[in-house]
């Protein structure tokens, strides 16, 4: 089979991709998740017009210039509005965020003001309008201040508290089921014997779920039998997972059986190669609503293939753009020509004085290279027969979450 193109593939993978259910969560756990659709204000803030400053509400045309001498008619606090109309000569002590009194079109902050005797003497010109926050001019009731596919931030939190929602319509989090296979494999803290070596993979996979707003379920490691593969991938049906994610297992040796036992479950496979590096024994396929992405083992070519594919098809899920947004950098040394697969090559990050960003990639690229995996703060993709690039030419790349 030939191999599949790197779009199409993932085209394959978010075919269908609809927003999960929503569901009303209240505002303490909306942190980060994606709102389902427009919300608006269900009231007008601030609902009148409120001083932003301590001072004397007053009438602009009585303190035109210093040294006015203005009658004290009582006190604003917020939360009490004051009853009273604000007249020629008059001037209410106001607080901030009291609401200003009818008749008073100015506040004089009190710094610029003596008072005595039920009496306030102007000690600076009074301008209409100043400190005060008129009605309305943070939003209207029925203005959409937050938009469906937004992922919550905590400023997004507290303008909906504001607007009145006491709690939020967000997406489904997806449910992602990690299996991990092979009997090489042993637990951090364990000493592997011969030939085995430590399992890592899931750790920055179930991590990068939880960043992306899916809640991950980890289904262990299975040992290279087919009973074992097929018992992880009922697991993961019973625990009805929007998706199913296999690490290992996914190349065409003797003890690489993910595929196979995918297939004795009824998965419908769309595709079991690419043309990528690192990351060219990937699969995909859907059982059911279940979709499934079988990564390869090798820790840089599981994660470079989660980010590509994994995560656009958790966005898409809920609702957002799943497209991964690239970026233009400068090459920071020479590359060679490229063959027929298309490369995402880890490399580090750094920004010239004028902000121009440079892009080195890492010395080592083996798929196995953890270390420079987490030194590396992008991914420089580089064409199918890209011809040779010489340091400081112009790269595409995809940045890494931090």
């Amino acid at each position: 089979m030939a191999l599949m193109p790197v779009s199409e593939a993932l085209s394959a993978v978010l075919a269908g991709a609809e927003p999960l259910a929503e569901e009303l969560v209240g505002l303490d756990e909306a942190f980060h998740r994606v709102l389902a659709h427009d919300l608006a204000a269900l009231r007008t803030q601030p609902p009148e017009a409120m001083s932003a400053m301590d001072g004397y509400a007053l009438r602009a045309a009585d303190a035109a210039t210093a040294k006015a001498r203005l009658k004290v008619i009582g006190e604003v606090a917020a939360g009490r509005p004051f009853d009273r109309i604000v007249g020629p000569g008059e001037a209410a002590r106001i607080f901030t965020g009291g609401v200003v009194p009818d008749g008073a079109d100015a506040v004089v902050i009190q710094e610029d003001t003596i008072a005595a005797d039920g009496h306030v003497v102007i000690t600076e010109p009074a301008i209409k309008g100043r400190h005060i926050r008129p009605a309305g001019v943070d939003f209207h009731q029925g203005m959409v201040l937050l938009k469906a596919g937004r992922r919550l931030s905590d400023r997004d939190l507290s303008l909906a508290a504001s607007m009145n929602h006491p709690a939020l319509p967000v997406r489904r989090r997806p449910k992602v089921a990690l299996l991990a296979t092979g009997d090489e494999l042993v637990m951090p803290g364990a000493t592997p014997g011969p030939g085995q070596i430590v399992y890592s993979n899931g750790y920055a996979l179930r991590a990068l779920m939880r960043s992306e707003g899916a809640e991950p379920i980890d289904l262990g490691i299975a040992a290279d039998t087919l009973d074992a593969t097929v018992a992880g991938i009922r697991r993961a049906r019973e625990a009805e997972a929007d998706i199913l994610v296999t690490t290992g297992g996914a190349s065409v040796g003797d003890h690489d059986l993910v595929k196979q036992a995918l297939e004795a479950e009824g998965v419908e496979m769309a595709f079991w190669k690419i043309a990528m590096r690192p990351g060219k024994p990937m699969m995909h396929g859907r059982l059911g609503g279940m979709r499934v992405i079988g990564l390869p083992g090798n820790p840089v070519s599981s994660y470079v293939c989660a980010i590509l594919f994994l995560v656009p098809l958790i966005r898409g899920l809920l609702g957002r753009e799943a497209q991964l947004p690239r970026e233009t950098a400068l090459l920071g040394r020479e590359l060679g020509a490229n063959d027929s697969r298309e490369d995402y090559l880890r490399a580090q990050l750094d920004k010239r004085a004028d902000g121009t960003l440079i892009a080195t990639p890492v010395t080592q690229q083996d798929s196995s290279l953890l270390g420079n995996l987490a030194l590396s703060q992008a991914l420089i993709i580089r064409p199918a027969f890209a011809p040779k690039a010489v340091a400081g030419s112009s790269c595409e790349i995809l940045r890494l979450p931090l």
